[in-house]
């Protein structure tokens, strides 16, 4: 019974705080959260529900509004997997006669009838199979279904076939209907702790001026409020009306006002969108597909230009600025080259690590301990050429690199081998200071090999964000440098793409 109750509260928890971070954004009278519920709404998916304003709510996979977003939370304590044939059971939803399914057809059909304006997400920390033929189906920045591929014509015999043909049969539908069943529906896993999830929410209440509880205390007051709430029939709250009852519960912090931040992304963390927690964004996914650019002229044309744009009009009204970089490295690169050390800007990096931490130049007092870097340097070719610069603080990227310069890069004269003392890893970057250390003691290491001062540079990093934003700071310093995106997804045959040379 003990382990039971365990349980039951670590769901509660997981819950609650999904509630808090949809709920802390009506702080922020800038963003497109307008209600948000708790435990109401349609049945089978009423954990939490969020209410986006018409004119700014975010687009779904085909560019319509969603203006309403149910969330069904299931949390387990163990991790496992499920698959399509999970969905039309109702053991696997703990219930005894309606599956998940069915409870997101009936949802479809009183909100969406359309298949438009509302999203049913399943929000787990279980995963899809990797061998259930739903994985395959599953758009990794929505979380939400390929509907080409899902409906692609092909008969029941196929594995696209199969999976309708059990849905469909389970629902008593037709294909039709069942596409538009599919067209609202988010199958979601989030794999983040308890603990981590406390910690973003953390950051979160800072930005939005909710008071911080201590990490040192057990227990987590925000938790108990929302179902405190419940019982006391508050189930839905606007900006006026939450605003209020956080203040009746003694929870704002100071004058309760949000902190301005900008964030920038190029791809989407499945359960942590940066509209919900910054003032402003600039989004680039549109000229992705997942992690591919679509285009790689981009880059010059049209996403550096963006980014000065929105760094250059961030910096004008502001001397202190937090930035979120949920971006590719090139894009952190450019955007330190843009607020460089000379800008007179005071800049903190919201940094994703094992937990999430801002991260800024002089956060905490040096440590003697913190690793170092290891420096090796290799001649390519007997005569002075560019200068290839490896940065391997979270993976050891040199036989990429290698493999890369060999095959594409003749001119490259020499490679700069930059591996942290401790070994690649998550934990090798401490913090801000650290970071910004690194960068400084890098920048010094790569113009003392250089044998022409105006030698390029081609550059390969793997690190945090923050580490890499540090060092576009010293971009002015450095010379012509040009960036390289590794194609993880092998959408381009794997290996490294040329994406950015700046100055431009």
């Amino acid at each position: 019974m003990t382990q039971a109750v365990a349980v039951r509260r670590d769901g509660d928890a997981f819950q609650a705080r999904i509630f808090w971070r949809k709920a802390a954004c009506l702080l922020d009278p800038k963003s497109p959260v307008e209600q948000v519920g708790f435990e109401s709404g349609p049945k089978g998916f009423d954990d939490v529900w969020v209410a986006y304003s018409a004119d700014r709510a975010p687009s779904d996979h085909e560019g319509q509004p969603i203006l309403r977003e149910h969330i069904q939370c299931k949390w387990h304590v163990s991790v496992n997997d499920f698959g399509h044939a999970d969905l039309v059971e109702p053991e696997w939803i703990n219930a005894n006669k309606f599956s998940l399914l069915q409870r997101a057809r009936a949802a479809q059909v009183a909100h969406a009838p359309d298949g438009i304006g509302a999203r049913f997400k399943l929000l787990t920390n279980w995963r899809i199979a990797q061998s259930d033929p739903l994985r395959g189906y599953i758009n990794q920045k929505s979380k939400t279904l390929r509907l080409k591929d899902l409906f692609d014509g092909s008969t029941d015999r196929s594995t696209a076939g199969k999976v309708r043909k059990l849905w469909r049969e389970h629902l008593g539908i037709d294909d039709q209907e069942l596409m538009l069943l599919a067209r609202t529906l988010s199958l979601d896993t989030d794999s983040t702790s308890l603990e981590d999830h406390r910690d973003n929410l953390d950051l979160l209440f800072e930005n939005r001026g909710l008071r911080r509880i201590p990490i040192s205390e057990s227990s987590f007051v925000y938790d108990d409020i929302a179902f405190q709430w419940l019982a006391q029939g508050r189930l839905d709250f606007n900006r006026q009306t939450f605003r209020e009852a956080c203040k009746r519960e003694g929870l704002l912090d100071g004058d309760g006002r949000a902190h301005v931040v900008f964030g920038v992304k190029s791809f989407e963390h499945p359960f942590d969108r940066l509209e919900d927690r910054c003032t402003v964004v600039l989004d680039l996914i549109p000229h992705f597909d997942e992690r591919a650019i679509r285009d790689q002229a981009d880059w010059t044309k049209t996403l550096y230009p963006k980014l000065k744009g929105f760094l250059q009009t961030a910096a004008t009204g502001n001397q202190h600025l937090r930035l979120i970089l949920d971006a590719h490295i090139t894009l952190a690169f450019a955007a330190g080259s843009v607020l460089n050390i000379k800008s007179g800007r005071n800049v903190e990096i919201e940094q994703r690590t094992i937990h999430r931490n801002v991260w800024h130049s002089n956060d905490m007092p040096r440590d003697p301990s913190w690793p170092g870097w290891q420096f090796d340097v290799e001649p390519l070719i007997e005569s002075n050429g560019d200068m290839a610069v490896a940065v391997c603080l979270t993976h050891d990227v040199v036989l990429a690199v290698k493999a890369h310069v060999a095959a594409s890069l003749p001119q490259v004269g020499s490679l700069l081998i930059a591996r942290p003392t401790c070994g690649a890893g998550a934990k090798s970057v401490i913090c801000g200071q650290h970071a910004f250390d690194l960068a400084e003691e890098l920048a010094l290491q790569i113009n003392q090999q250089r044998h022409i001062s105006s030698t390029p540079l081609h550059l390969f990093i793997a690190a945090p964000n923050a580490f890499t934003f540090f060092l576009g700071q010293r971009q002015p310093g450095l010379g012509k440098t040009t960036l390289y995106e590794y194609d993880f997804e092998g959408a381009n045959g794997g290996g490294y793409r040329q994406s950015l040379t700046l100055p431009i």
